[in-house]
């Protein structure tokens, strides 16, 4: 049939008018998207320079929580805290305000610029020992505090030391596992297989007990050289925590540094430390 020159024109005004619509939708959509995204900014990872210039945080390092003897030994006095001290240390830690930060908190402060709470502090505890568990954690709970657990893993479920279920229990309610060897020997010393052996399968020994990553590692007696941190960080840690020495000015996240909470020390003292939290 031969369309008239009437009919033409209004199926040419309809596909005109849908052609419109159609763009208008085009549009209107293009321009919602627009409203509801937002680019996801990109972090900037800190240098060394950057990271070895922020304010340290303190970090307090216990291992033996017990009733300390007249006969002990001078490193049995330094090494351990009574209880009533380690009761008095964390009332006071909450009396003046100060709040337990973990190693995730402190990794994005020094490499993302993250902000800590006004007056962070870390507790961590070195070598497996039960009362750990027992008193330190339970103390610890009455203000909320979490704290970091390096695990010697060749003493679980050893008469003294905590068990499989004790370092799961510590993981499921908020405080941190990371490794702290297989049987403490120094890093200074390792060659061969050493590194698996003392570096890999620890991690993985404690990734199946909490079902988590174990990012972080203490060195024994916070000894430490160039070579064990390449050899660590190849071994997917993400810091290495030493003690009170110098930082390696390359890699400081791999020579963070705790100070060893004495038995000798007074409350008042374990404040004033952490005040002037390694100002030399």
């Amino acid at each position: 049939m031969k369309k008239t020159p009437l009919v033409v024109f209004v199926i040419f005004l309809l596909i005109v008018g849908c052609h419109s619509e159609s763009s208008k939708i085009k549009r209107k959509a293009i321009g919602e998207i627009s409203k509801t995204s937002k680019l996801v900014p990109v972090k900037t990872m800190a240098d060394a320079a950057t990271i070895l210039s922020k304010k340290e945080v303190p970090i307090l390092c216990y291992h033996q929580i017990r009733e300390i003897k007249a006969s002990d030994s001078e490193i049995i006095k330094t090494y351990a805290v009574t209880p009533a001290a380690f009761a008095e240390q964390m009332k006071a830690l909450s009396d003046n305000g100060f709040q337990t930060i973990l190693p995730d908190q402190l990794r994005d402060y020094l490499l993302f610029g993250e902000p800590l709470p006004p007056k962070p502090v870390m507790i961590t505890f070195d070598d497996t020992r039960e009362e750990q568990f027992r008193l330190g954690a339970a103390e610890m709970n009455k203000y909320e505090f979490k704290g970091v657990f390096f695990i010697m893993t060749v003493s679980i479920n050893r008469p003294n030391y905590m068990s499989k279920e004790q370092i799961k229990s510590l993981s499921d309610s908020g405080h941190m596992i990371a490794a702290h060897t297989w049987d403490h020997l120094r890093v200074t010393k390792y060659e061969g297989l050493d590194w698996d052996e003392q570096l890999v399968k620890p991690k993985k020994k404690l990734e199946t007990i909490i079902g988590k990553p174990v990012n972080y590692f203490a060195y024994p007696f916070g000894l430490w050289n160039p070579k064990a941190i390449t050899e660590i960080q190849n071994r997917g840690y993400e810091i290495a925590f030493s003690l009170s020495s110098k930082r390696d000015t390359i890699n400081p996240l791999y020579t963070i540094r705790r100070m060893i909470v004495s038995g000798t020390w007074s409350t008042p003292g374990v404040l004033k430390a952490m005040e002037s939290t390694f100002d030399k």
